[in-house]
């Protein structure tokens, strides 16, 4: 799957202590456009896998070239990932890519297991947009169209 290239998100949500949790994924798409649903996939061995097995709620944020150092970041076990600047809220108030090309804050629809993943889908309650080029991960390494 490394040969496939994919968009770059970060996804978001707040613990059941109000403590920002969030991981990098290539594995996001859009499901279904009435009502508006997305899905995100998480590995099962992921730090924040509780929190998003819990949540009703998480935000999702589509990175451009410029996010690299943090998509390597949110994608780092026992990193820091909320320590840096970079990041804002959303509408409902769910941390969030400054900057990113779109955020979405999402309500959890449904959860899947998946071998060693769970698959999340979300439905789209509020939508940022924002300009540029997307980054996308190819061959192991985050890249840029050109």
């Amino acid at each position: 799957m490394a040969r496939f290239p994919a968009g770059v998100v970060v996804a978001t949500t707040l613990d059941e202590h109000g403590l920002p949790r969030g991981f990098t994924a290539s594995s996001f798409c859009s499901v279904s456009l009435t009502p508006p649903l997305v899905l995100v996939c998480l590995a099962d061995s992921a730090e924040s896998y509780g929190a998003f097995t819990r949540c009703a709620r998480f935000a999702v944020s589509v990175l451009g070239p410029e996010h690299s150092a943090l998509a390597t970041r949110f994608a780092t076990r026992s990193a820091d990932k909320f320590a840096d600047r970079g990041l804002t809220l959303t509408a409902a108030r769910l941390p969030a890519v400054e900057g990113a090309r779109s955020v979405l804050d999402c309500t959890v629809h449904e959860r899947y297991p998946a071998g060693d993943h769970v698959i999340i889908v979300g439905r789209v309650t509020g939508a940022r947009l924002g300009e540029g080029e997307p980054m996308v991960y190819f061959d192991r390494a985050f890249r840029s169209l050109a």
